[in-house]
């Protein structure tokens, strides 16, 4: 994907970093503009390109509407800070990422929220239901994780990873949603159909009338759907679009 760079990288910092700032703090834009946010908490993790020991995450503290490509703070597996950074980190925060980074190579970025619907049905016992467009692109791939507490422990790490095994959505019951993806951009857009799966289900409940399930053999078939739909592009269909409607609404993550 061609960089779009309207400020150039700091020193020390290669295009290839740089561009990952960026998208990462789109992202983290988005999670706020799409009001997907839990004030300071929950994170988006990526991968610092070339590096498979250095990560970036949002400075603790911040507002996810505030975050910019050069206030992410570059950490080790451990949330050190690896740089000279001025802003705090949260090592108990990135207990969940280091786990999931760590097992999964392909996992470029890791998407964790607290949204009320997300956590909504993370409460219920049947967990995501069949009942909408939206939620067979979930169900084609998705785990469950049981609640353990504030994921403090590093004794937690391989129950959930072994929970998500070589899936993209991860329910973690009683707490929230995670999505994982190969490039920002997927992490993003297969946590909007989490989102939005979760959102139906609960209006969908709201009404009071009886629901319809989507036939199983729907499901099996939606990853073939999803490529086909998208053009093969995944999240990188939708993402230059999301970040122009920033550039309209939320400008500056790109500083």
């Amino acid at each position: 994907m061609p960089n779009d760079f309207r400020t150039p990288p700091p020193p020390g910092c290669s295009p290839e970093e740089w561009q990952t700032r960026i998208d990462l703090a789109a992202a983290y834009r988005l999670v706020a503009l799409f009001k997907w946010d839990d004030l300071v908490y929950t994170h988006i993790s990526a991968r610092v390109p070339g590096d498979g020991h250095a990560f970036l995450i949002n400075p603790y503290g911040m507002m996810f509407e505030e975050i910019t490509a050069s206030s992410l703070v570059k950490i080790d597996t451990e949330g050190r800070k690896l740089d000279d950074s001025p802003h705090p980190v949260n090592p108990a925060g990135f207990t969940i990422h280091s786990a999931v980074h760590a097992a999964r190579p392909d996992a470029q970025c890791v998407l964790h929220t607290h949204t009320l619907n997300g956590v909504a049905v993370s409460a219920q016992r049947d967990g995501l239901l069949p009942i909408s467009q939206h939620s067979i692109f979930v169900l084609a791939s998705l785990g469950y994780h049981d609640y353990e507490g504030v994921a403090l422990r590093d004794e937690e790490k391989p129950r959930l990873v072994n929970d998500l095994g070589e899936k993209t959505y991860l329910m973690l019951r009683n707490h929230g949603l995670l999505t994982v993806g190969p490039t920002i951009a997927d992490a993003f857009q297969a946590m909007y159909f989490f989102e939005a799966s979760c959102t139906i289900q609960v209006r969908a409940q709201a009404g009071g009338g009886s629901l319809t399930t989507i036939h199983p053999e729907i499901i099996a078939t939606a990853r073939a759907q999803a490529a086909q739909v998208t053009r093969g592009q995944g999240g990188n269909l939708a993402w230059p679009g999301l970040k122009r409607r920033l550039d309209r609404q939320m400008p500056g993550y790109d500083t």
